[in-house]
């Protein structure tokens, strides 16, 4: 399969350049469309006509130490070579918070569901409207910069030690391995300790406005998470269920 070593740069915009975007969609016409609309923004425009080349630019950007990192992925899910879905896989497995958006003519529920859940931060269904897209592009980029604003080096509670900058979890001295929803629920609950979230806040916070799934997930994850942290998953020490209001962590 394919790897990416993922080296901590901080992004453009916080130091005051133009934001640099990554655009993959195999379609010209949308392709040359979408870089319209987004170098009318001043944003820089980088792209890739298929998944393999997609995967080669993002090796070079996050190996060479001379290449600017990438702001925001747009993400095409049926690309030839290697899919959308691998390609946001591979960045996330990578430990790479990149924002992704992913376009897809598919705009089923599922498959809504399944893009957000490999661990895209939004998802477009085509045909859009340009104004849609390019607002949902600026909306990300805004998050990211705040997230990286407000970030501190690591969140420590009890014998969790938690790495924002390098999507990092140690628990008594070992590293744990969490997926992305995971990581960012755990990471919420420690940015806000002690406060009770309710399930709507979460899937607010964590899968976006957007989510159109069950609020059930929510408790889904919250067990994989207690699997992972707790000694003893039925009796939480980090994670606990304030009942008829939600979770609290602490």
């Amino acid at each position: 399969m394919f790897s990416l070593e993922l080296t901590q740069t901080p992004s453009r915009a916080e130091i005051g350049q133009k934001s640099r975007i990554l655009v993959v969609e195999d379609e010209d016409l949308i392709r040359e469309m979408i870089v319209m609309a987004l170098e009318e923004q001043d944003y820089e425009v980088i792209t890739a006509t298929d998944g393999q080349k997609a995967v080669g630019l993002l090796q070079s950007i996050y190996t060479e130490p001379a290449e600017s990192p990438i702001d925001l992925v747009v993400l095409d899910l049926m690309l030839p070579q290697v899919n959308g879905l691998d390609i946001c896989r591979l960045l996330r497995r990578q430990g790479n918070p990149v924002p992704i958006l992913i376009l897809s003519a598919k705009g089923s529920e599922t498959d809504r569901v399944l893009g957000l859940e490999v661990g895209a931060d939004d998802y477009l269904t085509k045909p859009f409207s340009m104004r849609e897209f390019v607002a949902r592009c600026r909306a990300l980029l805004r998050r990211q910069r705040l997230s990286a604003i407000a970030q501190p080096a690591v969140l420590q509670f009890k014998e969790i030690a938690l790495y924002p900058q390098e999507c990092r979890v140690m628990l008594r001295g070992e590293e744990i391995s969490l997926a992305p929803k995971e990581f960012r629920l755990l990471e919420l609950f420690m940015s806000y300790p002690r406060r009770v979230w309710s399930r709507e806040l979460l899937l607010d916070h964590i899968w976006g406005p957007d989510f159109v799934g069950d609020s059930k997930t929510v408790d889904v994850h919250i067990r994989w998470v207690r699997e992972k942290l707790e000694r003893d998953p039925s009796h939480p020490e980090y994670i606990v269920t304030i009942r008829g209001f939600g979770y609290r962590f602490g």
